[in-house]
């Protein structure tokens, strides 16, 4: 049942990650990590839990090989897998119980070892259930891991390595302060209520910890402990205590870090850990809560400590969940927290003053020198010993800034400003409205746009437009970034606007829910359209065969109306890699590409380079591919979330290692030197591209292919634009061709693109007894297709 269920559970897992057969390979993916972080110069156990981290070999066996980290500073081994108690196994403990039972003794020794024996069954009942319900964390390997005392502080990516590949990134946190982990407490057994078959949940333990420190834990559900199995099921998750002693005018800062570390589901039920904060004083009383902060859900407790004494922090699920990865780290002590920052950006090249708000700040200012800073954002932080603040976006732009002016709270009373510039304001007080003015000419095209929310300003903003008459000509409230990974409520507000006239206009701003406060800063842009682009690439690790070509997909964030091609590339030309359709058209934000790699490229994973290049108002302008992941959260929220690497993972990488070693012996160097070295690709497109389709007819493109023409080849589109199909394909004396149509009605002239295809051999086998049968065998993905249709 456990396999039949597993090989369901990937068969869903495989159908929902690609749509190319190419990419249906089940490899490894982490759920959790915990704890999800450590102090430096420390060697610690740490569990990892996820799918597929192991193979069928007569049994399932867990295959973890290595761990990879981003940065410098940390090694981990493997120690073991986590074992559970497999069927026969539980069956026999199952039957000693029974046989306890029977004698009916009142032997304190007996009932004990009942007791403990029961103990174990129910564990291993409740577990089986589990992973049973939870496929996405079957597996689970425990890893030490070693923090060097001089690892840089702050956040790394984790993934794991099996036979089957790399798994997905995880984060994982190095710090400085000292590190504590919940208490794991056990039923205490007690004869009377074991004879009445009474139920027993662990007691309820209080963690003792000194601050400054960090707290690891899991909420995980809580185990009750029953004489008889009738009574078994589920309870709700745990709640973690941990008790510390705190000093009368101490400023606290309870600040919990659990949606941040894993802020998506694998399989969504039963949703996001919403982490909630209490605090309690020596006699039990509640004295602060917190179920999140501002807009982000994990919840930060800022308290001033009234009196001397003993306080007890509490950190649950708001609805009483639990799972493995509800994985939290809390920091507590008097650590320097920032609320707010003022302005919330500088120009590119200058010098800026920048005011800060919040607790424990070892100052209230800070000079951000952006002199050798290029546009984008930030991040800010400030330190106070050995602690380090939390982090807020600080942006830098090459625009002309100014500061906003009160009064401007309307139209009349509106602030001058000459394009472009960027206004650093606050909406400072409820109800509060700040109105800007420019000069405009007919038939210019101009952008206001807000950035407040995406530098963790609480605003939610709304823009107006209004012409010198008074009447509003645009409005928007929330405006979508699709590359600001994550957010699921896009607050800040953006307006592009041609202006029908001469003269003066005016632009409102304020917030949605009425609210303001010091702390509600804003970044308004006012200027004529400035075309650029980002791209992403995904998945940030490439699994690479190097019999096959090897698809993937590239996203465009086009900005401010930029609509023109894009060149795709790799970066410093390396040896051994190939791209097939690297050009993004004109007006297209999405596109899929092909990998060739060389067989024997590399043993360990290779870090990639990818850029676009494009131009833009007769400049050319490169920006490089950020890595990144596609990531449905509660089957309808889907994210391309960056990564820190764009890996390439070679499928003969233990070849390599093989062939490395018995070139050692043979005292021959290897790999052989590249230079002025070539491989040939598996497949290539001999045709013109792009190949030009043309509605109601046909195109021929030849492609070379390197395997036997012993069969019959079929070529199938991978989710193809409506209107175009395959005709036919058959070999040719290079390789084979492929005959595309293009549909008389639904085929859209003008269209751009890449085709993806996969090549299957058709062969007839005979069997045993003489009967033959049709084998299809798939041969791989074609090479990435550019193609235009054209009219006839």
């Amino acid at each position: 049942m456990i396999a039949s269920r597993r090989l369901m559970a990937c068969g869903l897992v495989c159908v929902l990650a690609s749509s190319s057969i190419a990419t249906a390979q089940q490899y490894p993916r982490i759920g959790y990590v915990f704890p999800a972080g450590g102090r430096q110069g420390t060697t610690f156990l740490v569990t990892v839990g996820g799918q597929f981290l192991g193979s069928w070999k007569g049994d399932y066996q867990i295959d973890v090989l290595r761990a990879h980290f981003s940065g410098d500073g940390i090694t981990a081994t493997v120690r073991k897998d986590i074992r559970h108690l497999t069927q026969q196994e539980a069956q026999v403990l199952q039957d000693k119980v029974a046989q306890l039972r029977k004698k009916n003794s009142k032997d304190a020794a007996i009932l004990k070892e009942m007791f403990e024996a029961q103990i174990k069954l129910t564990r291993s009942r409740s577990e089986f259930m589990r992973r049973e319900m939870q496929p996405a964390l079957a597996d689970s390997v425990t890893m030490e891991f070693t923090l060097a005392a001089d690892a840089e502080p702050g956040r790394r990516e984790l993934r794991v390595e099996t036979p089957r590949g790399i798994s997905n990134p995880l984060t994982f946190h190095v710090g400085r302060l000292p590190e504590f982990r919940e208490q794991e407490s056990e039923p205490a057994y007690e004869p009377q209520e074991f004879q009445e078959g009474r139920t027993w949940y662990p007691p309820r333990t209080e963690t003792p910890i000194t601050l400054p420190a960090v707290v690891n834990g899991q909420i995980i559900p809580r185990e009750p402990y029953m004489l008889h199995y009738a009574s078994e099921r589920f309870t709700p998750g745990a709640a973690d205590r941990f008790r510390f002693e705190a000093r009368k005018g101490q400023q606290l800062v309870i600040a919990a870090a659990a949606r941040q570390l894993i802020p998506y589901l694998p399989d969504a039920v039963p949703g996001w850990f919403q982490a909630t904060l209490a605090l309690y004083d020596a006699h039990g009383r509640q004295v602060a809560y917190d179920d999140d902060y501002r807009f982000h859900p994990d919840p930060v407790l800022l308290f001033k400590v009234p009196e001397d004494g003993p306080y007890v922090v509490e950190i649950k699920d708001a609805i009483y969940r639990g799972r493995p990865d509800f994985v939290y780290r809390i920091t507590l002590g008097e650590l320097p927290y920032i609320t707010g920052v003022f302005p919330l950006g500088a120009p590119a090249g200058a010098t800026a003053t920048v005011k800060l708000s919040g607790w424990n700040l070892p100052t209230d200012t800070l000079t951000i020198d952006a002199s050798d800073m290029t546009p984008g954002p930030r991040p800010l932080s400030v330190r106070k010993g050995e602690m380090t603040s939390n982090t807020l976006p600080f942006s830098v732009d090459t625009l002309p800034e100014c500061l906003e002016r009160e009064p401007n709270d309307s139209n009349p009373a509106a602030q001058a400003v000459t394009l472009p510039v960027i206004v650093n304001g606050r909406i400072d007080r409820p109800d509060d409205w700040d109105v800007f003015r420019f000069e405009g000419r007919a038939g210019q095209e101009i952008i206001a746009e807000v950035r407040a929310r995406r530098l963790e300003s609480p605003l939610d903003s709304v823009l107006e437009l209004f012409d010198a008459a008074g009447s509003r000509l645009a409005f928007n409230d929330d405006h979508e970034d699709k590359f600001d990974h994550l957010r699921t409520h896009h607050a800040d507000s953006l307006i592009r606007f041609t202006l029908p006239a001469d003269g003066v206009y005016d632009v409102r701003l304020g917030d949605a829910r009425s609210h303001g406060g010091p702390e509600y800063a804003y970044r308004l842009r006012l200027s004529e359209p400035r075309p650029d682009f980002e791209v992403r690439v995904a998945p940030s690790c490439i699994h690479g065969i190097t019999w096959r070509l090897n698809p993937f997909a590239v996203y465009v964030l086009r900005k401010d109306g930029f609509n023109g091609e894009i060149a795709l590339r790799l970066r410093d030309d390396p040896f051994g890699l190939a791209l097939s359709g690297g050009i993004v058209p004109e007006g297209q934000d999405q596109i899929r590409l092909t990998l060739a790699i060389a067989q024997l490229l590399s043993p360990d994973p290779i870090r990639l380079g990818l850029e676009g290049r494009a131009l833009i108002d007769g400049r050319e302008v490169v920006h490089r591919a950020v890595p990144a992941d596609e990531m449905t959260q509660a089957f309808f929220y889907k994210h391309v979330v960056p990564a820190n690497e764009l890996t390439l993972v070679s499928e003969d990488r233990a070849r390599f290692r093989e062939e490395a070693a018995r070139a050692a012996k043979e005292n021959k160097p290897f790999p052989p030197p590249t230079a002025g070295r070539s491989f040939q690709t598996p497949m290539e497109i001999l045709s013109e591209q792009p190949v030009r389709i043309p509605v109601g007819g046909t195109v021929e493109v030849h492609v070379r292919l390197g395997w036997s023409r012993n069969g019959q080849i079929q070529v199938e589109l991978s989710d193809p634009p409506e209107g175009i199909a395959v005709d036919s394909a058959s070999w040719t004396e290079r390789g084979m061709a492929l005959v595309l149509r293009g549909d008389t009605v639904k085929a859209r002239p003008k269209l751009k693109g890449n085709l993806m295809a996969n090549a299957f051999l058709q062969t007839t086998a005979t069997e045993k007894d003489g009967k033959t049968r049709e084998v299809r065998n798939f041969i791989g993905p074609l090479p990435a297709l550019p193609f235009e249709v054209v009219t006839p």
